[in-house]
């Protein structure tokens, strides 16, 4: 059995034999660890994404969400629809909101240059543009409006999509002015590569031939949650609502007991969404929730259409206008109202028809509860349902100039609470949005 003593002159003959090649083995394996400390991460963080998404956007128009990865705005808003700062540190207005003044917060754009007030440049009509100094804007408006802090959230560019945020554009590809390719790069070098489809039945077809590897924000899932090895994410976006939006100038539809009853005819918890029952976010600030729901109610619609007046009455029948992606909401509304007596056809259209009685969309819940555009009878380019309402305008014009918070708010909860009575349109849902990841 060999001797401690023994061991260690042999370890120490074999130091001293091979010292040179263990002091090289020990170099070497310092500097492969050291290499693959710094290649394994530039590996990993080269991750491209594909990514499928429906609708036609010019550079200018693209999804909110895009642009937002790109840059900032002077403020940006939180989902509540509080105003926070973004590329401005700070605002005040000294005269109840007609002129706004904004100062620049210490930003960058993406090629290093210091975000100047020169660069700033938004396209609005009305007003007038101030630039003192290099981290100074005013912003003076034709009226006072308290809302203007919101309007200055949406993200700025320089020439090339240049912006201020994590994502840089690399490239834009376009097919008749309509973007069909953004490819985006952060600086850890991911990648992000968007593919715009006309329809969601051709972002499908291109998810199933492997051109993109994700899909967001489709309003079914079908076929694909069926398939294995796929994960599919569910949501509900309460930034936009589903609705019927009635023409109140039509003969029949400017009838307020017509328009109640065709509420109370539908089935609103039967659809792929939310409840929603108002014009103002669930999540925003001044959503009242204490309206008239006109929840399900058949024998109550019935009775309504029965009492109308014979000139409304007769002979009545309703065109429920809609794109492919709500025929079956359509469909399922046109079997409401057959059902308590009003025919209704279903027309399919690619896009929003100056003429129609009872349009059915999707609309986008404004950031801020300010609705003038929407539903102010002076409005006759943005007022779609042609809905007039003394009480209504002036509630909205009391909200859009009051600057103290709670003033603004009990004018919008009138403004709810009025419109929902007079039922100039019919809020459906909040609808699901699916995300399908390969």
């Amino acid at each position: 059995m060999f001797s401690f003593r023994y061991i260690t002159r042999l370890i120490g003959a074999f130091i001293s034999r091979f010292k040179f090649l263990i002091i090289l083995g020990i170099a070497l394996g310092i500097f492969v660890f050291f290499l693959i400390s710094l290649v394994v991460p530039a590996l990993t963080s080269g991750k491209t994404v594909k990514i499928g998404m429906t609708g036609r956007f010019t550079p200018t128009t693209l999804p909110v969400k895009i642009t937002g990865m790109i840059s900032d705005g002077l403020t940006k808003v939180s989902p509540s629809g509080d105003v926070e700062p973004a590329l401005a540190l700070s605002w005040e207005t000294t005269d109840k909101g007609k002129t706004w003044t904004f100062k620049l917060a210490n930003k960058t754009w993406q090629d290093g240059k210091p975000v100047e007030a020169s660069d700033i440049s938004y396209q609005f009509s009305d007003l007038t543009v101030e630039k003192p100094d290099k981290s100074t804007l005013v912003f003076k408006l034709e009226n006072q409006y308290s809302a203007f802090p919101i309007v200055v959230s949406k993200p700025v560019f320089k020439k090339g999509l240049l912006g201020t945020g994590k994502w840089r554009v690399k490239s834009i590809n376009l097919a008749g002015g309509y973007v069909t390719q953004l490819t985006l790069d952060s600086k850890e070098k991911e990648r992000i590569i968007y593919k715009f489809y006309p329809t969601e039945e051709r972002t499908k077809l291109a998810f199933k031939l492997g051109e993109i590897s994700k899909m967001e924000d489709l309003l079914s899932p079908s076929p694909l949650d069926t398939w294995k090895n796929i994960e599919v994410e569910k949501t509900s976006n309460t930034g936009e609502y589903v609705v019927i939006f009635f023409n109140n100038q039509d003969k029949a539809l400017g009838e307020k007991n017509l328009r109640q009853a065709l509420s109370y005819a539908i089935d609103k918890n039967s659809f792929n969404g939310v409840r929603a029952i108002s014009p103002i976010s669930v999540d925003s600030w001044a959503y009242n929730p204490q309206v008239k729901p006109y929840d399900y109610d058949l024998e109550k619609a019935k009775n309504m259409v029965g009492e109308l007046p014979g000139e409304v009455k007769n002979g009545l029948k309703i065109k429920l206008t809609t794109s492919p992606t709500l025929l079956p909401t359509a469909e399922t509304i046109a079997k409401n109202w057959k059902d308590v007596g009003v025919d209704t056809e279903v027309e399919v259209v690619s896009s929003i028809p100056s003429e129609y009685q009872a349009l059915l969309v999707i609309f986008d819940a404004p950031e801020d509860p300010d609705q003038y555009s929407l539903w102010h009878s002076t409005q006759t380019t943005t007022n779609i349902s042609r809905y007039q309402n003394p009480r209504i305008d002036k509630l909205l014009e009391d909200g859009r100039t009051q600057l103290n918070l709670e003033e603004r708010r009990k004018a919008y909860l009138d403004f709810q609470r009025f419109l929902l009575e007079d039922s100039p349109t019919i809020f459906l849902y909040y609808p699901y949005t699916y995300t399908i990841t390969r």
